[in-house]
Protein backbone atom coordinates (compact mmCIF):
# COMPACT_ATOMS: atom_id res chain seq x y z
CA UNK A 1 0.00 0.00 0.00
CA UNK A 2 1.77 3.21 -1.32
CA UNK A 3 1.17 6.42 1.41
CA UNK A 4 -1.03 7.91 -1.08
CA UNK A 5 -3.84 5.07 -0.19
CA UNK A 6 -3.32 5.41 3.13
CA UNK A 7 -6.62 6.18 5.15
CA UNK A 8 -6.37 9.86 6.32
CA UNK A 9 -5.12 10.70 10.05
CA UNK A 10 -7.37 12.71 11.82
CA UNK A 11 -5.15 15.85 12.95
CA UNK A 12 -5.71 18.15 15.75
CA UNK A 13 -4.16 21.18 16.95
CA UNK A 14 -2.34 21.60 19.84
CA UNK A 15 -4.68 22.12 23.08
CA UNK A 16 -4.97 26.19 23.49
CA UNK A 17 -3.56 26.92 20.12
CA UNK A 18 -5.90 29.33 17.92
CA UNK A 19 -5.14 31.96 15.60
CA UNK A 20 -5.22 35.25 16.41
CA UNK A 21 -4.72 38.19 13.87
CA UNK A 22 -6.36 41.18 15.94
CA UNK A 23 -9.65 42.82 16.74
CA UNK A 24 -11.81 42.72 13.65
CA UNK A 25 -10.08 39.79 11.99
CA UNK A 26 -11.11 36.53 11.28
CA UNK A 27 -10.54 34.29 14.66
CA UNK A 28 -10.58 30.80 14.96
CA UNK A 29 -10.19 28.66 17.94
CA UNK A 30 -10.80 24.74 17.72
CA UNK A 31 -11.57 22.30 20.68
CA UNK A 32 -9.28 19.84 20.15
CA UNK A 33 -9.53 16.97 22.86
CA UNK A 34 -10.50 13.52 21.33
CA UNK A 35 -14.48 13.82 23.68
CA UNK A 36 -15.74 16.27 22.11
CA UNK A 37 -18.52 16.36 24.73
CA UNK A 38 -19.61 19.65 24.14
CA UNK A 39 -22.21 21.36 22.52
CA UNK A 40 -19.22 23.70 20.08
CA UNK A 41 -16.42 22.42 18.14
CA UNK A 42 -15.36 26.24 18.26
CA UNK A 43 -15.66 29.29 17.21
CA UNK A 44 -15.33 31.92 14.28
CA UNK A 45 -14.80 35.44 14.00
CA UNK A 46 -15.37 37.04 10.82
CA UNK A 47 -14.52 40.48 9.64
CA UNK A 48 -18.03 40.56 7.30
CA UNK A 49 -20.89 39.05 6.43
CA UNK A 50 -19.76 38.43 2.78
CA UNK A 51 -19.08 35.08 2.82
CA UNK A 52 -16.92 34.56 -0.69
CA UNK A 53 -14.22 37.13 1.04
CA UNK A 54 -14.57 35.26 4.69
CA UNK A 55 -14.90 31.81 3.82
CA UNK A 56 -12.31 30.66 2.25
CA UNK A 57 -9.32 31.67 4.86
CA UNK A 58 -11.42 30.00 7.30
CA UNK A 59 -11.60 27.02 5.20
CA UNK A 60 -7.81 27.06 4.48
CA UNK A 61 -7.21 27.13 8.09
CA UNK A 62 -9.10 24.09 9.14
CA UNK A 63 -8.11 22.28 5.97
CA UNK A 64 -4.41 23.41 7.07
CA UNK A 65 -5.00 21.04 10.82
CA UNK A 66 -7.65 18.97 10.40
CA UNK A 67 -7.78 17.94 7.15
CA UNK A 68 -9.83 18.43 3.69
CA UNK A 69 -13.60 19.71 4.23
CA UNK A 70 -16.31 18.51 1.78
CA UNK A 71 -19.14 20.74 2.73
CA UNK A 72 -20.54 23.72 4.95
CA UNK A 73 -23.50 24.79 6.48
CA UNK A 74 -24.42 28.08 6.71
CA UNK A 75 -27.47 30.54 7.85
CA UNK A 76 -28.89 31.71 4.35
CA UNK A 77 -30.16 35.31 5.63
CA UNK A 78 -26.71 35.85 7.66
CA UNK A 79 -24.87 36.20 4.47
CA UNK A 80 -24.20 38.11 1.59
CA UNK A 81 -23.58 36.23 -1.86
CA UNK A 82 -23.86 32.79 -0.43
CA UNK A 83 -22.63 30.61 -3.66
CA UNK A 84 -23.59 26.40 -3.93
CA UNK A 85 -19.93 25.72 -3.66
CA UNK A 86 -16.36 27.47 -3.52
CA UNK A 87 -13.03 26.38 -4.15
CA UNK A 88 -10.09 26.49 -1.49
CA UNK A 89 -6.77 24.70 -2.28
CA UNK A 90 -7.84 23.18 -5.28
CA UNK A 91 -10.71 21.33 -3.81
CA UNK A 92 -14.26 21.73 -4.33
CA UNK A 93 -16.16 22.17 -0.78
CA UNK A 94 -20.22 22.34 -1.10
CA UNK A 95 -22.38 24.95 0.64
CA UNK A 96 -25.63 23.95 2.08
CA UNK A 97 -27.77 26.92 3.09
CA UNK A 98 -31.02 26.99 5.51
CA UNK A 99 -32.99 29.52 6.06
CA UNK A 100 -32.77 30.28 9.81
CA UNK A 101 -29.54 29.82 11.21
CA UNK A 102 -28.35 29.19 15.06
CA UNK A 103 -25.21 31.36 15.09
CA UNK A 104 -23.76 28.07 14.34
CA UNK A 105 -21.59 27.53 11.02
CA UNK A 106 -21.39 23.64 10.08
CA UNK A 107 -18.20 22.28 8.79
CA UNK A 108 -18.28 18.34 7.75
CA UNK A 109 -14.65 16.37 6.96
CA UNK A 110 -15.15 13.39 5.19
CA UNK A 111 -18.62 11.88 5.16
CA UNK A 112 -19.85 12.38 8.86
CA UNK A 113 -17.35 14.32 10.56
CA UNK A 114 -18.76 17.62 11.60
CA UNK A 115 -17.61 20.31 13.33
CA UNK A 116 -19.86 23.17 14.97
CA UNK A 117 -18.79 26.46 15.36
CA UNK A 118 -19.82 29.70 16.84
CA UNK A 119 -20.53 32.30 14.30
CA UNK A 120 -19.34 35.57 16.56
CA UNK A 121 -21.06 38.70 14.58
CA UNK A 122 -18.42 40.68 12.63
CA UNK A 123 -19.34 43.76 14.85
CA UNK A 124 -18.90 42.31 18.29
CA UNK A 125 -16.74 44.16 20.61
CA UNK A 126 -12.88 42.63 21.22
CA UNK A 127 -13.21 41.58 24.48
CA UNK A 128 -16.78 40.08 23.92
CA UNK A 129 -15.89 38.17 21.00
CA UNK A 130 -12.71 36.65 22.54
CA UNK A 131 -14.80 36.02 25.57
CA UNK A 132 -17.35 34.06 23.19
CA UNK A 133 -14.81 32.11 21.55
CA UNK A 134 -12.78 30.73 24.86
CA UNK A 135 -16.59 29.47 26.13
CA UNK A 136 -17.44 27.54 22.24
CA UNK A 137 -14.38 26.18 22.98
CA UNK A 138 -14.04 24.90 26.35
CA UNK A 139 -14.61 20.94 26.28
CA UNK A 140 -17.47 20.99 28.71
CA UNK A 141 -19.57 24.09 27.34
CA UNK A 142 -22.69 23.05 27.88
CA UNK A 143 -24.53 26.57 26.10
CA UNK A 144 -25.95 27.07 22.79
CA UNK A 145 -24.31 29.29 20.33
CA UNK A 146 -27.04 32.06 21.06
CA UNK A 147 -26.98 31.89 24.48
CA UNK A 148 -22.94 32.34 24.48
CA UNK A 149 -23.50 35.61 21.89
CA UNK A 150 -26.04 37.13 24.76
CA UNK A 151 -24.05 35.93 27.47
CA UNK A 152 -20.78 37.95 26.40
CA UNK A 153 -22.71 40.29 25.03
CA UNK A 154 -21.45 40.00 21.73
CA UNK A 155 -24.78 39.07 19.77
CA UNK A 156 -26.69 41.61 17.83
CA UNK A 157 -29.56 41.72 20.10
CA UNK A 158 -31.56 45.13 20.74
CA UNK A 159 -29.35 47.03 22.97
CA UNK A 160 -31.02 47.76 26.53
Amino acid sequence: MSGSDSPPVPRRLPSGVHEAVGPGCALLRLETTASREGVLDGAWWPRSRNIGAELPALLSALVAHVGPVTRVGLDTTAWEGLPTRIAVDDQVVHIDSFPDGDDTVLITRGDRDIFSLLVVPPNAAPDAARAAMAQAARADNASQAEQILIDTGSGQGPSG
